[in-house]
């Protein structure tokens, strides 16, 4: 396989907290990913890091929203293993497809102060 595109994503824990609400957990992310990010302790490093994961597919894409990606055309997942993956449908999948994307590995990270996420794809 060879590497078709590298993203990596940074949120400041802090700015990320102030700006979540309702609102914007609807926006971003899928139910599976609510239910998971709502069951941890500290909820809002878990949405930062799969928001950061999914900023970090878009760019190992070379796309974003102004080229019609969708944030619930991305879903992180996590594995009873605790692997983290992803899934793309839509728009999203479309581009993967396109650029001949065969795999989609995801990491994500964070700490009490940022979450970090980075993204290859590769065919």
């Amino acid at each position: 396989m060879r590497l078709i595109g590298v993203g990596v994503d940074i949120v400041d824990l802090k700015t990320f907290r102030k700006r979540l609400d309702a609102a914007m957990i609807d926006e971003l992310f899928l139910p599976g990913e609510i239910e998971y990010c709502d069951s941890r302790a500290r909820p809002w490093e878990s949405y930062a890091a799969r928001f950061a994961a999914k900023e970090a597919v878009f760019k190992a894409l070379g796309a974003g929203l102004s080229q019609g990606m969708g944030w619930k055309c991305v879903e992180i997942l996590r594995e009873v293993s605790g692997r983290v993956t992803v899934e793309l449908s839509g728009a999203v999948l479309d581009r993967a497809r396109t650029m001949g994307v065969g795999r989609m590995e995801i990491s994500i990270s964070h700490t009490r102060d940022n979450a970090i996420a980075i993204a290859t794809a590769s065919g």
